[in-house]
């Protein structure tokens, strides 16, 4: 069963093949990806190595939290889910300028 892993800490110029290949050290990896800003396309400095079992896993944690990479040390360790968030635009709609009781003729606009 496949693992996940937080890299954090990473040089803004390391690439997910860069990522690849320093994790293979540790076993087969599946998939690698390097989070970048919605907006800009930098990365923002983090990504995530899925590693095809729990032991690949734990060894690539051992080997490379730490470890010194394009002249940072890497922090690695196992993903952990996001907490579920309230989403922006999720909650009921604004019945403001609506006639009070839902009478006719509500619905705000121009007058």
């Amino acid at each position: 069963m496949a693992a996940k892993l937080f890299v954090g800490n990473l040089s803004f110029q390391a690439t997910e093949e860069d990522l690849r290949e320093l994790f293979q050290q540790s076993g087969t990896v599946e998939t690698v990806r390097i989070i970048t800003d919605q907006f800009t396309g930098r990365p923002r400095g983090f990504g995530f190595v899925e590693m095809a079992t729990k032991e690949e896993a734990s060894k690539a944690i051992e080997m490379l939290n730490g470890r010194l990479f394009r002249d940072r040390n890497l922090v690695v360790d196992e993903a952990r889910p996001q907490p579920q968030r309230g989403g922006v635009g999720g909650g009921p709609r604004s019945d403001r300028g609506a006639r009070p009781g839902g009478a006719p003729g509500g619905g705000g606009g121009w007058r």
